[in-house]
């Protein structure tokens, strides 16, 4: 019974660090993005415009590509805690962060990935 509770703060302390970086991660990715989302206004960039300096840009890719990690890693760990405090016993504080987790990934990835190839798959 001690080793359990023992793992579970573990667990516990290792969910906040990593909620705690990638938030850090997240405050950076923002910053950029906004300071990016500026300069593409103020130059009077068109989406067209905006799309041809990204596809192919391997720099934007990864750039974006840890933002949506960062989201991964964040939003869910967040969504579980609330929900651990809203309604403690239901399965649904396990069940709904692994589903936005997922979602996540994969809206997030796919949205990266079509960027960079400009939505042609390869």
């Amino acid at each position: 019974m001690k080793w359990e509770a023992e793992s579970q703060r573990t667990q516990q302390a290792r969910l906040w660090y990593i909620q705690r970086i990638s938030g850090m991660i997240l405050g950076i990715c923002v910053f950029i993005h906004l300071l990016i989302i500026f300069y593409a206004i103020r130059g009077g960039l068109t989406a067209v415009e905006i799309l041809g300096r990204t596809q192919g840009n391997w720099m934007f890719a990864i750039f974006y590509e840890v933002f949506v990690l960062a989201c991964f890693a964040h939003a869910p760990i967040g969504v579980a805690n609330i929900l651990r405090e809203v309604c403690p016993t239901s399965s649904v504080t396990k069940i709904f962060p692994a589903a936005l987790a997922i979602l996540i990934i994969f809206l997030g990835s796919t949205a990266v990935f079509g960027v960079f190839t400009g939505g042609v798959a390869p």
